[in-house]
């Protein structure tokens, strides 16, 4: 008869996320992730699979958990959308240790897309959902009248706003003046001047 989880997965999974995201991959041991989630090793490899195993499991809930494409996707203004995504993301990065642990995608893509194939192919699929996302934003701030006629290639445009937005969770990490970051969402957000 098979035991009964005495554990909550989500919970678990969650502290591994974090803990993932902190220290990264080759960062972390199954031995550090076993004491951090705190539930015995076997129930760790037997509930996620081995450590490459939780780290990919790790990064799906992250990537669900994050609130870019809902609001991209959901708010009613283009314009504003985008907007709210970029002043969001400068709220959070003002937290120390949310700009001291950036963003566990980017953070992925450049631990471990040059070197693992699965976990390129999701970082790229993933980007190419956030860029989708930028782009329906940018059609509807079309339709409302709020992105000028110089702006005829959406797709580049939101594969510029989606760079944008990776470069300025890596420029976080190394700047401490916020007014830096500040610039740079000013110019970003000047498409629309």
């Amino acid at each position: 008869m098979a035991r009964h989880k005495e554990f909550d997965t989500t919970e678990v999974l969650t502290k591994a996320m974090e803990y993932f995201w902190r220290h990264g991959f080759d960062g972390s041991s199954m031995n550090e992730l076993v004491q951090h989630v705190g539930i015995k090793a076997q129930s760790l490899y037997n509930t996620f699979g081995g450590k490459r195993d939780l780290y990919l499991s790790a990064l799906k809930l992250y990537v669900n958990r994050s609130t870019v494409v809902a609001t991209l996707e959901q708010t009613p203004s283009g314009k504003q959308a985008i907007i709210k995504v970029f002043h969001d993301l400068l709220s959070s990065l003002s937290q120390p240790d949310h700009r001291a642990k950036g963003c566990f995608m980017v953070n992925t893509c450049v631990e471990l897309a040059s070197h693992d194939a699965e976990i390129a192919d999701f970082v790229e699929k993933e980007s190419h959902r956030v860029e989708d996302a930028y782009l329906l934003a940018l059609s509807r701030a079309k339709e409302q009248g709020d992105l000028g006629d110089r702006y005829q290639d959406l797709r580049a445009l939101a594969r510029y706003l989606n760079n944008a937005q990776a470069g300025l969770i890596v420029t976080a990490k190394t700047v401490s003046d916020p007014a830096v970051l500040e610039d740079i969402i000013r110019v970003t957000l000047s498409i629309f001047d």
